[in-house]
């Protein structure tokens, strides 16, 4: 069994209903009654009309399950304590000058390697 689609509303039209209107560019509408025909002729615009599909899609109409928006899960940085370090430690080294925390950064492998040659 072949529903069809009216043009201007957007129903079904079953078989044996409804009616056919062939424009002379030969494009074929198909109506589910001469009311839905009628407006249609008469140019007027189905989605200001309250029972056809179009103005109920676009007003949200009958909708019973919203789709629910996809929740974006947000990366969550957190401040996380080191082992033996309190947080002002972390801080002071935070904001030392890169030359100074490099300096000692080398000073501590020279004294690894000397504990390592020992």
């Amino acid at each position: 069994m072949k529903l069809e689609i009216c043009a201007f509303s957007g129903h079904k039209i079953y078989p044996g209903k409804g009616k056919v209107f062939v424009r002379s560019d030969s494009k074929t509408f198909r109506f589910i009654n001469g009311k839905t025909e009628s407006l249609f002729l008469q140019r007027i615009n189905p989605r200001k009309i309250g029972w056809t599909q179009v103005y109920r899609r676009l007003n949200k109409k009958g909708v019973t399950e919203e789709a629910r928006k996809k929740r974006t899960r947000r990366t969550v940085k957190h401040e996380r304590a080191v082992a033996g370090a309190t947080w002002d430690d972390i801080r002071a080294k935070r904001s030392e000058k890169p030359e100074v925390r490099a300096a000692a950064r080398q000073a501590a492998k020279a004294a690894g390697k000397k504990t390592t040659k020992a």
